[in-house]
């Protein structure tokens, strides 16, 4: 029996549907819900993602969800990413890839205090707790404040040891980013803005256990529903599994095989469908969620714009979109005026169409600037 065939057309139908969502979503739970998780390395990529999403964005509405109502959390977990994700879904995350990773960060963390301090597991585990302890007595603190409490925290590992770029470490920002990673501390408020990466600190406690093989399969219906159909080099991209992994969740979640433009993908069972879409643009953020959706980006972006807009390591930076496809790129110049670039052929309507969208963003920056943590061409060639 043949398989269904979705073609590129129907995939960027279901792209909109899902991915813009401004009409259909009015919370930030919901956006990072219907999209998985949201990309957190760059903390401002949560916020654009969010703006870009909902009809009345804001800064202090993000921010209510993570550090207030503590329904969003960052989670280190897909392919040791950095996530925020909704807390109703985060046990399954962490189950299903933040786990194995806290495993990998830990036994990482205690070579490099064997090897630079001496220390053993146990010295670490009398560390940890003096850590945990005064981080429970504060409430909430720094990395800075915990080393006044806790001197062992400031003893310093010698980097590149003999090289012209030699330098010495804190073994501190290392022992709270695997405390933080086994679910024992959480990031709260950053120092500065909402741009800033310099978080404090606060207590937690690991998520509720759930079964990883059950969690895997979760995770993969979840991708499945909000970015499928996919290939199984997708999923092991995405996720960072082996090809095993997918597989078997796959098949625990009953997806169907389809015929996509690159050959066989997979879908859920009541998704072979193509839904109505209504004409659309949008201006998402370096490292976006949606175009680090896929391994296999062809479908919504032309090879030959990917050398403009992402950086050698992969890194996708701002882009313009429209009908699910990648048009172009954006930046910020120094006066805070967005402005955008098309790489391909646009008619006049999408033209105006984007020129708004970069109107809106640029009063709802509001004159604060944002520099992609990880940059492209395009982005600094339009940035000056």
């Amino acid at each position: 029996m043949a398989l269904p065939v979705i073609t590129d057309d129907d995939r960027r139908a279901r792209l909109g549907r899902r991915h813009l969502l401004a009409t259909t979503v009015d919370t930030v739970e919901e956006v990072a819900d219907a999209l998985v998780g949201l990309h957190a390395t760059d903390p401002a990529t949560v916020f654009l993602s969010v703006c870009a999403r909902l009809t009345t964005p804001s800064v202090a509405a993000v921010e209510k969800a993570f550090y207030e109502r503590q329904t969003l959390v960052r989670l280190l977990c897909m392919r040791r990413t950095m996530f925020a994700v909704a807390t109703t879904l985060a046990p399954v995350v962490d189950a299903a890839a933040a786990r194995e990773i806290a495993a990998r960060e830990r036994a990482g963390l205690l070579k490099y205090l064997a090897e630079g301090v001496g220390w053993d597991a146990d010295r670490l585990a009398e560390v940890e707790r003096a850590t945990l302890a005064a981080l429970a007595a504060r409430g909430e603190a720094t990395v800075v404040d915990l080393g006044r409490d806790v001197p062992d925290l400031l003893e310093q590992v010698v980097v590149a040891a003999g090289k012209k770029y030699e330098t010495r470490q804190n073994v501190s920002s290392r022992i709270v980013r695997v405390l933080a990673a086994d679910g024992r501390m959480r990031r709260s408020r950053p120092r500065g803005t909402w741009l800033s990466s310099q978080f404090r600190w606060a207590p937690a406690q690991p998520w509720p256990a759930v079964d990883p093989a059950e969690a895997r399969a979760e995770l993969v219906r979840r991708w499945l529903a909000s970015f499928g159909p996919g290939t199984e080099a997708d999923l092991k991209w995405w996720t960072g599994w082996t090809f095993g992994a997918v597989r078997t969740a796959l098949k625990a979640v009953g997806a169907v095989g389809v015929e996509l433009s690159t050959g066989p993908g997979w879908a859920l069972p009541d998704d072979l469908f193509t839904p109505e879409t209504e004409p659309w643009v949008a201006l998402l953020p370096a490292l976006d969620p949606t175009p680090m959706g896929w391994q296999g980006r062809d479908w919504y972006l032309a090879p030959e714009l990917r050398p403009r807009l992402f950086d050698t390591a992969g890194n996708v930076g701002p882009t313009a979109w429209c009908d699910g496809r990648v048009v172009g790129g954006w930046a910020q110049r120094p006066d805070g005026e967005v402005v955008w670039q098309a790489l391909t052929d646009v008619g006049a309507q999408t033209r105006a169409a984007l020129d708004a969208e970069a109107a809106r963003l640029t009063e709802w920056l509001g004159g604060t600037r944002v520099v992609p943590r990880f940059r492209t061409p395009l982005e600094k060639e339009l940035s000056k």
